[in-house]
Formats: structure tokens, sequence, C-alpha cells
């Protein structure tokens, strides 16, 4: 038997600002939640309309940290991953259980205030420096041919 995959791609944006917390163990972790569209055509209108799915990321260790020190509520994000199943029990008694994806990487891609407009810019930061280039950022809008 082959064996199993499982691997998550989500392009979407925040809608709380990260949470930073440490785990009893020492370890970061960074909590987000984010929005993704799909488009849904009403089948009585014929009008095409945005429909949001919410996603819970956990980012471990400086990578979280990174991302609870750059990112804020409306940016946008690329998040590479697994799902991960929880259960426990909360405080009246009941079982509750959830799935969240667990980031393996996390790539900033919108502009830093999360509104529209020109090309976003990469986000400074000791682990985001253009993409893994070294290069300074300002060598970048030289080459932008308008």
């Amino acid at each position: 038997m082959a064996g199993s995959i499982n691997r998550v791609v989500l392009v979407g944006n925040l809608t709380h600002d990260p949470e930073l917390r440490a785990l009893p163990s020492g370890t970061s972790v960074c909590q987000l939640r984010i929005a993704v569209n799909d488009r849904i055509k009403d089948r009585n209108t014929g009008e095409w309309t945005d429909y949001a799915n919410y996603f819970d990321v956990s980012v471990f260790g400086p990578q979280g940290e990174n991302c609870a020190q750059y990112l804020s509520r409306g940016r946008q994000v690329a998040i590479d991953g697994r799902l991960r199943w929880r259960q426990w029990e909360a405080q009246d008694g009941a079982k509750r259980s959830k799935v969240e994806v667990v980031a393996d990487s996390v790539q900033f891609i919108g502009p830093r205030d999360g509104g529209g407009g020109a090309a976003p810019r990469q986000q400074k930061g000791p682990a985001f420096n253009n993409a893994g280039l070294d290069v300074p950022e300002e060598d970048f809008d030289a080459d932008i041919p308008f």
C-alpha cells in the first residue's frame, strides 16, 4: 500500500493579528487565522460571489516569531503545510475537535498595510530576504520597467 499524502497550500488574508505564545517545552507557536475566498456562481442570478473559508494555522519556532513580528490583520500570506486533527475536552466536559493547518512555510506576499495597490514589495526581515536572494530590497525597484 502506498504512503499517505497530507499537504495543503493556501493563499489568503489574515483575519486577526497573530498571537504568539510559548509551549511548556519553551517552543514558540504563532496562531494565525486566514480567510480564503472561493468564487461561486449563483444558479438563479448567474452572478459570481465570493464565499469565504476560514482556516486556523499554527507556525512553530523562529518562523512563528517572525510571523508575530511582521504580520498583522489584513496581510496576504501563502501557507504551505499539512493538516492536523486535534481533539480535547472542554471545561464543560464536552469533547471538542478541529482540523488546523500546521505551516511548514509562510510567505508574506501582500502589501504591509493589508490593502491593495501597486506591486507588493517583499517583507524585510531575517527569514524573508527578497525570496532568499542576497540582494538589497532597494535594488528591486530599479528593475521594474514602469
